[in-house]
This record gives C-alpha cells, structure tokens and sequence, in this order.
C-alpha cells in the first residue's frame, strides 16, 4: 500500500516514517511539506494513503483535499484537537492526535486494510466508479461523499450543486468537468443543467412535448431535454 505523508514539521515526517517500519503492507512513497508540494506529489505517485496533517503554512488540509482530482484514503494527524470535531464530520478513516501512539496507529491501520480486504480500494486511482469518493467542502463544512449516494448533479453556471442525503452543497466545479470524470454506466446527462445517477431513479413520466421527466429518490425531479431523452429510450430498450 502506497502512503503519502503531509506534514511541515520535519521531525513528526521522521516519527511517522519510524512508526510505519513496523508495518511490511505499508510503503512510504513520498513526503510533502505543505499543500502546494502534496498536491504534485499526489497527482504523479497516486498514493493508496494519505497521512494529512491538518493546519499548515499556506493551505490547510481541508482545502489541499478540496483541490483534488483523485482523493486516497485520508487519516488525518495533527497536534490540534480543535480539529477532531470537523475530521469527524468529513468521515476521515480516522484521526490521530500528535504526538502518534504506536498503538493508536495500528488501530487506524486496521481499519484500511479491513477496508482493502472488503474491495474499497479495489478501483484503479484514476477511475471513479461506484465505491470511488469525492471530497465536498462549502464553507465550514466538510463532506467524503460516496459516488453512488450521489442523485442529481445540477449546473449553476461554473459551479455545481450535488444532492445527497439530505445535502445539497455547491461546489466550484462545472457539470462539463464533472461529466468527464463520472462512470457513464451509473451517471447520464439529462439536459444542459442536469446529471442523474441512474440508480436513484424511482419513475419516468412522458411531458406533452415527448421529453421525459425523471422522478430521483431524494432529489428533484428532472425534465430531460427531448434529444436526450430519445437517446434514454435507446440506451434503455430491449
């Protein structure tokens, strides 16, 4: 397993290298020391793990993961405790108070390779298919949100507003970027301002005009434009 280290201070970098020799699945690849640095560093080695300090010079860590195109699994580890509460709230694998006990650290560890071992971290890096997350920031709040919990994608000129659960944040994404990077098998445009997941469909009704319009489980409904509702039928017929 590959893991990336963020951290500014030097001697917690060295600490964590030590206390990670001890575990033959883990393989330090690299280590940054601000977010600037990790962002490269993630982009070129793709770790499996990140260890993430969290108050940094520069860009904290919930804005280094805002920024990211291919999100690892995240531990968070910091002196702060102030912290613990937003960790939390953005469903980090675990926390890690500094400075790092040994044994704290194989508990956090237990828990990726439980994970590894139930096919979480199956999907190549790269891809973002069903098991696959994306970090959501708005304001003070903090999202790991799972692919497939997310219903309906909706444009609001360069940004993007996503309903899951009982969320619907806007995030400084387009639909287009957005559209490029999700699994056509679970994911179809409906119209200029709309991407459905397909499995949160619940009904389709037939408009005056021959469009269709989607009924989402825990979303708006959408009003499909009449081309894409013709290439709909198409891809959904027998």
């Amino acid at each position: 397993m590959k893991v990336l280290i963020v951290d500014d201070e030097r001697l917690a970098r060295n600490e964590l290298k030590r206390l990670l020799k001890v575990f033959p699945e883990i393989t330090v690849v690299g280590e940054a020391r601000h977010a600037d640095e990790a962002l490269e560093m993630i982009e070129e080695l793709r770790p499996d793990l990140l260890f993430l300090d969290i108050q940094m010079p520069g860009r904290n860590g919930f804005e280094l993961l805002e920024s990211l195109d291919y999100l690892p699994v995240v531990i968070f580890t910091t002196a702060f405790d102030e912290y613990a509460l937003k960790a939390f709230e953005v469903s980090a694998l675990d926390y890690l108070l500094k400075p790092i006990e040994p044994k704290r650290l194989g508990a956090a560890l237990s828990k990726v390779f439980e994970n590894r071992r139930k096919n979480s971290l199956s999907q190549e890096p790269h891809q973002l298919g069903e098991d696959s997350h994306v970090f959501v920031k708005e304001g003070e709040r903090c999202w790991f949100v799972k692919l497939d919990q997310i219903r309906l994608l909706e444009s609001e000129g360069n940004y993007t507003r996503l309903y899951f659960d009982v969320h619907k944040p806007l995030i400084a994404r387009s639909l287009n970027y957005l559209l490029r990077r999700l699994d056509p098998t679970m994911f179809f445009r409906a119209g200029r301002k709309h991407i459905i997941n397909l499995r949160w469909v619940d009904a389709l009704e037939q408009s005056l005009d021959g469009a269709l319009i989607v009924k989402l489980r825990g979303a708006p409904a959408v009003k499909m434009s009449r081309r894409q509702s013709q290439k709909f039928k198409e891809m959904t017929s027998m």
